[in-house]
């Protein structure tokens, strides 16, 4: 969807081409006002991170880009195939791959989903145990490779319900504006001229309860059953076998910083955009 204006959530009671914008091309707005910027969009709903090292950095070409926004990973937690290894040297070839070609990375450190879903604590503590195994690889990449991260656990309305979609799995408008504000805050902070800030007001309202109960209906019972037999054996051994909390490995690689080129952009990830700026 190279170029797209708008979040396309047609698997979470959205309207293609009908839904409230994406927080990186609100982003490439708000840049817009004090640069030249060029965006693209290689999101694709329920991308995992093999797909994005696979399909989706192959397709940002190989020129330069200057900022390169890579949050990807919950998809990845809700599936049998889960495998923290894997994922780490995926996330290490695009994260090489990307500032290599100068970007600067946006990553986010991901907060309990499981209570966003408002899953059982008996589901909810094995997936927030492979969430936090995802975090510990965006950790590592944050002290190698430097960037911009958002702590998601740092702000307390990522737990409302308005912060999240119909399906409680994308952001919804509140959520995207939240998002833009917070990563147009922190280049402005680096010292990223940005005239115009990200507009933190709605123009849509969040869904109503009838509308969570017909998606629930349409998309999540069935969406459900297709994960029931994937996870909740794996989810019911976990919560039989976990009895302490993930503690971290002790991995420590060396930081680095990504100097702000003089010129500014947004690449893959499965909720992420891209954009180039130029000065």
């Amino acid at each position: 969807m190279n170029g797209s204006s708008t979040t396309d959530l047609s698997g979470a009671g959205a309207r293609p081409g009908e839904g409230w914008r994406g927080w990186a091309s609100l982003l490439a707005d708000s840049l817009a006002s004090s640069h030249r910027v060029t965006f693209s969009n290689f999101a694709t709903s329920g991308a995992t991170v093999p797909i994005v090292a696979t399909e989706q950095l192959p397709e940002t070409g190989d020129g330069p880009i200057d900022i390169a926004s890579l949050i990807v990973g919950v998809n990845d937690t809700l599936r049998s195939t889960f495998d923290a290894g894997r994922i780490r040297d995926h996330l290490q070839q695009i994260a090489d791959q990307l500032t290599a070609r100068g970007a600067l990375l946006l990553t986010v450190r991901f907060h309990d989903h499981g209570k966003v879903f408002g899953l059982p604590k008996w589901l909810r503590r094995p997936l927030w145990h492979r969430i936090e195994q995802v975090n510990v690889v965006f950790d590592d990449l944050h002290a190698r490779y430097g960037g911009i991260r958002l702590d998601m656990a740092d702000y307390p309305e990522v737990y409302r319900r308005d912060f999240w979609s119909i399906d409680r799995l994308h952001p919804g408008e509140r959520g995207h504006r939240k998002l833009a504000r917070a990563f147009a805050d922190e280049l402005a902070i680096r010292g990223l001229p940005i005239e115009v800030r990200p507009d933190l007001d709605c123009a849509y309202r969040p869904p109503s309860r009838w509308a969570d109960a017909m998606w629930l209906v349409r998309e999540g019972v069935p969406w459900v059953g297709r994960r029931a037999n994937d996870l909740l054996p794996w989810a019911a051994r976990m919560a039989v076998t976990q009895v302490r909390p993930l503690s971290r490995p002790s991995l420590v690689l060396p930081p680095s910083s990504i100097d702000l080129p003089s010129s500014v952009a947004l690449p893959p990830s499965s909720n992420a955009e891209v954009q180039r700026l130029e000065a």
